[in-house]
């Protein structure tokens, strides 16, 4: 029990380390793209509600996990795509984060083209936390073996903060990309006020391609890539999408300053307006020796609920895959 609880609070700090420096890694792609890039928001054309889950470090009993659900379409009365997305990452049974937003993408014709989407988000964060089954480093009698006395009591009341991001898309032939800055307000999470505890801007990058295999246009590969910066962690990797009309494939090699390189692959199903995907994701070397093998399984859902007349009107894109 005593080397289970050590684990938990260990892997709470590395998790927020090794994931995108200060946030849970909703990983690179693009079925939770929303929650990155409000600039994204409608950007398919129809509207598409999005579930998905992922389990952080499986089997080895750390209770680390996230939900996520979002909803997007392009509204010709706003000339853009608007959503809204809910997260839940529950951490080792100690720290709950709950998170809701909305976003807003205006869609504009820069060339012949060229078409750029211009993106705003604003979100509530609320952190809470539950410390009655947390066991602290100095409670463990390293002699006797035994549970010692908290020196304090820790407080488990919660704290909620506005944050707001901005992003943009471009798209351009079969190539598009987004640029996105998040945490604009660099939120305190914290219930003491340390400056260190602020959620630092997250910078990330990321490109993908469309480029059709066959005549019949039923078989595409999508290459992509993505790289990031939030405080001192930076993070990127690329890899590449096979999808012909019902299934596809994917594989991207990832790495970051911690001297992690790790692999990201998976598959996708799609039966009329349902998409159904998976994605494993496994480390290949580990800067600090402390990473399992097993560092997440994500699995999913996407629905298009609501089909929009798109002929003359917008430029849309259609989702790699992943």
């Amino acid at each position: 029990m005593i080397n289970r609880s050590i684990k938990i609070l260990l892997f709470i700090v590395v998790i927020h380390t090794e994931c995108f420096g200060q946030d849970s890694d909703p990983g690179p792609g693009y079925q939770m793209i929303l929650i990155n890039n409000p600039a994204f928001s409608g950007s398919e054309g129809d509207g598409a509600l999005r579930l998905s889950y992922l389990n952080f470090f499986p089997g080895n009993n750390y209770n680390l996990h996230s939900v996520y659900l979002s909803y997007d379409s392009y509204f010709t009365a706003l000339h853009g795509g608007a959503g809204f997305y809910l997260t839940d990452d529950y951490l080792g049974g100690i720290i709950n984060d709950l998170r809701g937003g909305f976003s807003y993408s205006y869609f504009l014709k820069a060339g012949k083209e060229l078409y750029i989407n211009a993106g705003l988000s604003g979100s509530v964060y609320h952190r809470g936390f539950n410390f009655s089954n947390a066991l602290l480093p100095e409670q463990i009698d390293p002699l006797g073996g035994g549970i010692l006395p908290a020196s304090e009591i820790l407080s488990s009341g919660g704290r909620t903060v506005f944050d707001i991001g901005a992003g943009l898309l471009f798209i351009s032939g079969k190539i598009f990309g987004g640029f996105s800055v998040n945490h604009l307000s660099e939120p305190d999470l914290s219930l003491q006020g340390y400056p260190a505890e602020k959620l630092k801007r997250k910078l990330l990058l990321n490109l993908a391609g469309d480029f059709n295999l066959n005549r019949s246009k039923t078989l595409k590969i999508r290459p992509q890539a993505y790289m990031g910066l939030q405080g001192d962690f930076y993070f990127g990797g690329a890899g590449v999408v096979l999808e012909s009309e019902y299934l596809s494939v994917n594989s991207m090699l990832l790495a970051d300053n911690a001297g992690n390189i790790n692999n990201q692959s998976g598959f996708s199903i799609k039966i009329g307006n349902v998409l159904f995907f998976y994605n494993y994701r496994f480390n290949i070397i580990s800067g600090n020796d402390m990473l399992p093998l097993s560092l997440l399984h994500q699995t999913g859902l996407s629905f298009t609920l609501t089909a929009v007349d798109k002929r003359n009107a917008i430029k849309t894109i259609n989702f790699p895959k992943l």
